[in-house]
């Protein structure tokens, strides 16, 4: 049974004035394929303090979900990991939630012996 996982943005605030985004609502959603089928969440907020001036700003007019997520994947590190570490991290412990799910559904069958 094979586990994907997806990750989106959800929701996102941000100035009307520059277009600096201040909020990002994000989750990721682990899910077998089987039936049925188990999912694991993990979702969150990301605060930001956007600089107009900086030379890797980007206008929420001129943002790709791609750009978002890469801002969520750099907030998730912890202590020497790199961004795309933080990711398969957070992935690797939804999978595995799921696989318990999985498991532990299989390890048990429900009905009568006649």
């Amino acid at each position: 049974m094979a586990i994907t996982t997806t990750w989106s943005i959800n929701d996102m605030t941000h100035h009307t004035d520059d277009g600096g985004v201040i909020i990002v609502y994000w989750s990721l959603i682990a899910k077998s394929d089987g039936d049925p089928a188990f999912t694991a969440q993990e979702a969150g907020k990301l605060r930001l303090t956007p600089d107009p001036k900086s030379k890797d700003y980007i206008a929420y007019k001129d943002l790709k979900e791609s750009d978002v997520l890469s801002w969520v994947y750099d907030s998730l590190i912890e202590e020497d990991e790199t961004a795309d570490e933080a990711k398969a991290r957070i992935e690797g412990d939804r999978t595995a939630k799921v696989q318990g799910q999985i498991d532990r559904h299989t390890a048990n069958a429900t009905g009568v012996p006649w």
